[in-house]
């Protein structure tokens, strides 16, 4: 068996980046960005007023002072302040000339073009006043290559001029059930059958990444058949997904099925619990990554390697999970000859992992918001130590 970080390292390095595309604005979303990110533009292009109020200088402090003008977003005043003269500004508008300061509506009186202030306290030079190029500069990186396009990221893209973004590639990606005892969702299952859980579970997963995924149905445990599967998918996408088969059974043939069919397995069996059986490999161009058939340790091996896989794959610099702390609000055993993942809950400062951990059971799945870390031979912890955890939403 092979540790978590070495089986993580020796997945990844099985595929490179795809090739970046050039999308629209929308159609980038939830995609990373190729290349940094330049501003084409200067954000604010001027000096704005961050409120609602009067443009002055702070030299006429405290006034009283002549309204001449009002300057209102997308409608600045035309000329420039001279000694004792304000405009009436709204927020977002264009400072004018001369101007060095903005006294907010509150705090002054008018009487038609006479304003007076209602306070002592002489405001400060930018006061209220958003400085030009306070955000950013033409010029200026304002997305590092691999950020993931959120809405927030679309709104930095879009304020620094650009219309079209180059976005790393899309992964194609086959999910495939195995077992003769797994029936479709929402078909009748016998008392000897189960409901295929594992493949909407890992679309579910998915969702949000950008990869385009398709469902390849359940292969039964018959070796041509899964010879014959397994070989068209390879042809078809990047990276195949199954589910089940992993193991060391009679009927766990996904290894022998990808050997005849020319695949290079890369490793087989993490130091790992739930998840042990993972195997990974290639056929042809595409990356085979075979998950356990239990539904957590589908889910625990996904999140941890098929994840960060498609991450890689779609151009994300960083694209393992990322580690958290907390203080663990019960007492956790010694640690094992493998690394243990605990599905857990997260609440305040405290985290607090399932009493049963059985990788069989699914309802813990849908209340879990972490994975507690215990690594190899992790000594006895008690109430209150800090561990480290994956957060999963």
């Amino acid at each position: 068996m092979i540790s978590v970080d070495e089986a993580q390292a020796r997945l990844l390095a099985l595929a490179s980046p795809l090739p970046p595309v050039e999308r629209e604005l929308m159609q980038a979303v939830r995609h990373y960005v190729h290349a940094p990110l330049m501003a084409m533009r200067t954000q604010p292009a001027a000096d704005l007023s961050a409120m609602d109020g009067y443009a002055i200088a702070v030299q006429d402090f405290p006034g009283p002072w002549r309204v001449i003008g009002e300057s209102a977003a997308g409608h600045p005043f035309a000329g420039d302040l001279q000694r004792g003269e304000a405009v009436r500004i709204f927020t977002g508008a264009y400072v004018p000339e001369n101007a060095d300061s903005v006294l907010i509506q509150e705090n002054a009186v008018r009487d038609g073009d006479s304003l007076r202030t209602t306070v002592d306290r002489v405001p400060l030079p930018g006061a209220n006043i958003r400085r030009l190029g306070a955000d950013f500069r033409a010029g200026d990186v304002v997305l590092p290559k691999g950020t993931y396009l959120d809405a927030g990221a679309i709104s930095v893209a879009t304020m620094a001029g650009h219309g079209r973004l180059i976005v790393g590639g899309v992964p194609r990606i086959a999910i495939a059930a195995t077992g003769d005892e797994l029936v479709p969702a929402g078909s009748a299952a016998g008392p000897a059958q189960i409901p295929c859980s594992n493949s909407p579970m890992l679309q579910a997963m998915l969702d949000g990444l950008p990869c385009n995924v398709f469902d390849a149905g359940i292969l039964r445990d018959d070796l041509t058949a899964l010879e014959t599967g397994l070989s068209a998918l390879s042809k078809q996408v990047d990276i195949i997904v199954t589910t089940g088969g992993a193991s060391v059974g009679d009927h766990d043939l996904v290894q022998s099925a990808l050997l005849n069919i020319g695949a290079q397995m890369d490793f087989w069996k993490v130091a790992m619990r739930p998840g042990k059986p993972l195997m990974a490999g290639k056929v042809g161009n595409a990356v085979v990554l075979g998950l356990p058939g239990n539904p957590s340790s589908a889910f625990v091996t996904a999140f941890l390697f098929l994840l960060p896989l498609i991450r890689h794959m779609a151009g994300c610099t960083t694209p393992l999970p990322a580690l958290f702390e907390a203080a663990t609000a019960t007492d956790l055993p010694a640690g094992g000859d493998r690394a243990e993942y605990l599905r857990a809950t997260v609440e305040g400062g405290d985290i607090t992992p399932f009493i049963s951990q059985d990788s069989g059971l699914v309802s813990p799945l849908s209340q879990s918001n972490a994975l507690i870390i215990r690594d190899v031979n992790s000594p006895a912890t008690p109430i209150g130590a800090v561990v480290q955890y994956h957060r999963l939403f």
